[in-house]
């Protein structure tokens, strides 16, 4: 046999480079849409947590805003009923310190929950970024 190689060997040889690189371009994109698969499943569940978080932010500005209506109602109903200017003021400073009161706490109820609401939206996103990162600082496999 000849050591020279003949055209049979030479097309075997690129025969079987063609299908290792075919079968590693099947694999790379098969890696691909599965990461990119989790990536957008991740956007999904981040979307999801946001929009359950803005309901429940909507839910709760939409209480405190009633409460403070009927409050309002109220102290106009009381205020009717004073017989001096001075129970007047009483009147209007006390619930101007009760409604001062009522907002502040509200707004730190409210800011706690878009922290929380925010905080559990980005843990998915987190995640797949801790894997991009994870995997874009492996080697290449040859």
């Amino acid at each position: 046999m000849s050591t020279t190689p003949t055209y049979e060997q030479f097309a075997t040889v690129s025969k079987e480079q063609m299908e290792k690189a075919a079968a590693q371009i099947v694999k790379g994109y098969e890696e691909y849409a599965t990461f990119s698969k989790a990536n957008v499943d991740a956007l999904i569940q981040a979307g999801t947590v946001l929009a359950k978080g803005f309901e429940e932010l909507g839910k709760r500005a939409l209480a405190y805003s009633q409460s403070s209506l009927e409050s309002g109602a109220a102290a106009g109903k009381a205020a009717m009923s004073v017989k001096t200017v001075r129970d007047l003021v009483d009147l209007q400073s006390s619930y101007t310190k009760s409604t001062l009161d009522t907002a502040l706490a509200e707004s730190a109820k409210l800011s706690e929950l878009s922290v929380k609401v925010a905080n559990e939206a980005f843990q998915p996103i987190n995640a797949r970024l801790n894997a991009t990162i994870e995997k874009l600082g492996k080697p290449l496999a040859a």
